[in-house]
């Protein structure tokens, strides 16, 4: 007798080049995501990269510049921190009015195990010079933006406290195996609490500088446009906002009445999170879910539950709704932008009990 075969989940194509997948949310069971279903998202084709001919180097406003390979990389003092790495244009598709870009739904989120050395620690080896005032990071991913019809590579910048903060590493390892290619082997900047955009990929050099860093994947994307006729009153896309998903039960599905699990994840860029509340009749009141213990620490998203006795049939609005440490509260409505970041309005999914 043939045993049944393993039925797995499958990322969500978005696109192909550049590969854009999200993540299966509603299969995802624990805090740590498989490389295999951890969400895709590129500007670019893959690059060409050797690992036996890597090499990095750390210049600019410092009084030692660096040339590290991997094995001088290795040597130094590593840290691993689980952190949840969320595209800014998460759940893009739910704004309204629409706005243009991938179409995420709600997996352009994952989370693991980051191993890496501090970019603290490789900083203060090559003395920040005075005046300091961002550290560029620069991917080797490049290609053609036709906004600008140039050729640019994928380089964004981080403050120099956040550069300094001592959780920002240079990961070589994701889960304990080293960092797929696809996400961005062999080196790749982790930077909590940010949205991903910030932890770039296929590192290919680092720069400490001492004037506003101005590259298009700054100062044109990953800025908050609020009006929809003019770029006026921008603000660059930053720290993760408050945010929570419902995974089960799925939007428009049907149940029957009994005893059933609402379940989901929530996640901060800002403290952690302190409480969950579902409502199962669109928001007019409000109980507490259970929050899974033990996990509320540090960068990654926390599961709850809760637990629903349905006796009467018909349809109902589930929705989820986060508050963390600093009080921040999912809103009502998202802070609609002109580029669909950040979207964290009260989650919420429509059943047919029957």
């Amino acid at each position: 007798m043939t045993k049944p075969q393993k039925v797995r989940p499958y990322l969500t194509t978005h696109s192909l080049l550049p590969e854009n997948q999200e993540t299966p949310i509603q299969f995802i069971n624990n805090d740590s995501v498989e490389n295999q279903l951890f969400f895709r998202r590129n500007h670019f084709t893959y690059p060409t990269l050797s690992y036996s001919n890597y090499w990095l180097p750390i210049n600019g406003v410092v009084s030692a510049p660096l040339l590290l390979s991997m094995q001088d990389i290795l040597q130094y003092p590593s840290k691993t921190v689980e952190v949840v790495l969320e595209c800014s244009g998460d759940k893009r598709n739910l704004f309204e009015p629409k706005t243009f870009g991938e179409q995420w739904e709600k997996g352009a989120i994952s989370q693991g195990k980051w191993k890496g050395v501090p970019l603290r620690t490789l900083l203060e080896i090559s003395g920040i010079g005075e005046g300091a005032k961002e550290v560029v990071v620069e991917g080797y991913d490049y290609g053609l933006r036709t906004d600008l019809d140039e050729v640019y590579t994928y380089t964004r910048s981080l403050p120099i406290e956040k550069a300094l903060h001592q959780d920002t590493i240079i990961a070589y390892e994701y889960n304990n195996q080293p960092i797929p290619f696809k996400h961005g082997y062999p080196l790749r900047l982790i930077v909590p609490q940010w949205y991903a955009m910030a932890s770039v990929k296929w590192i290919k050099q680092i720069s400490v500088i001492n004037t506003p860093f101005t590259g298009p994947f700054q100062t044109i994307d990953y800025m908050y446009y609020p009006n929809k006729d003019n770029d006026q009153n921008a603000f660059p896309v930053t720290a993760i906002n408050i945010n929570s998903t419902i995974q089960k039960p799925l939007d428009m599905e049907k149940i029957n009445t009994g005893v059933h699990l609402i379940k989901g994840i929530a996640w901060t860029g800002k403290g952690v999170i302190t409480k969950v509340e579902i409502s199962i009749d669109d928001g007019y009141t409000w109980s507490n879910a259970d929050i899974l213990p033990g996990k509320n620490v540090g960068y990654g998203w926390v599961s709850w539950s809760f637990e629903w006795n349905i006796s009467e049939k018909g349809e109902y609005t589930i929705k989820s709704r986060a508050t963390d440490s600093f009080g921040q509260i999912q809103p009502n409505l998202p802070f609609w932008n002109k580029k669909g970041y950040g979207y964290n309005a009260i989650d919420k999914v429509k059943v047919k009990v029957e």
